[in-house]
């Protein structure tokens, strides 16, 4: 993971993993700005959600696994999953917490019962997924009550990084981007597991909680 380019990292069946572009590090201005109303959102909708237990699927190198770790206290558990990826596993290693465990495995078909955890999440994770579909079935079958999701918010993402000289070839795809929803249509997807009790435009992504149907 750089501190200021882009890096595509890959695990070991060759799928892309991690951030392409460290946003959590930057020193650039604009993107500390944008991660600003990025993080202050994400962090409106935690405290909302007040989870007993937490499953962050596709936490990549931690960063926000780890922050709520620490936030929960040693009391609630906290997992964090991810691809088979070195690089993921040695960032994994500098975060850690009495209550947080990283685990190897993907999101497809979690191996964990019905309602363990009392919320899931997946903080730009479900572009990248071959069955998003799938993948938030899961995480609203794994989960009691709540479900924290966020993506890049389309056709704008593409736009911007075709504005700033990215990803030319692939008309601003970012490297890994399989799945593009607009706000709407990604509350839809969300909407058929719960209701969507916040839905948040912080920009250039969609955020969303979910209030999960009992």
């Amino acid at each position: 993971m750089s501190s200021g380019g882009s890096t595509v990292t890959v695990d070991r069946e060759g799928t892309v993993t991690g951030n392409t572009y460290d946003k959590y590090g930057s020193t650039n201005p604009v993107v500390r700005r944008l991660m600003a109303g990025f993080e202050g959102t994400l962090d409106e909708l935690f405290t909302q959600a007040d989870a007993q237990s937490l499953l962050d699927v596709g936490c990549g190198e931690g960063v926000l696994t780890h922050q709520w770790a620490q936030r929960l206290g040693e009391g609630r558990r906290v997992v964090g999953i991810d691809l088979d990826d070195p690089a993921l596993h040695a960032e994994w290693a500098k975060r850690t917490a009495p209550n947080l465990e990283y685990r190897v495995m993907k999101a497809e078909n979690l191996p964990f019962a019905d309602g363990e955890f009392d919320a899931a999440t997946a903080i730009e994770v479900l572009e990248h997924v071959p069955d998003a579909e799938h993948t938030v079935a899961e995480m609203a079958r794994v989960a009691q009550r709540w479900l924290l999701v966020s993506v890049p918010r389309e056709p704008l993402w593409r736009g911007l990084n075709m504005a700033r000289g990215a990803y030319w070839k692939d008309l601003g795809n970012t490297p890994g981007h399989l799945n593009h929803w607009s706000k709407r249509s990604f509350v839809a997807l969300l909407s058929r597991h719960g209701e969507v009790v916040q839905a948040r435009s912080p920009f250039p992504w969609t955020m969303l909680l979910v209030r999960l149907r009992d």
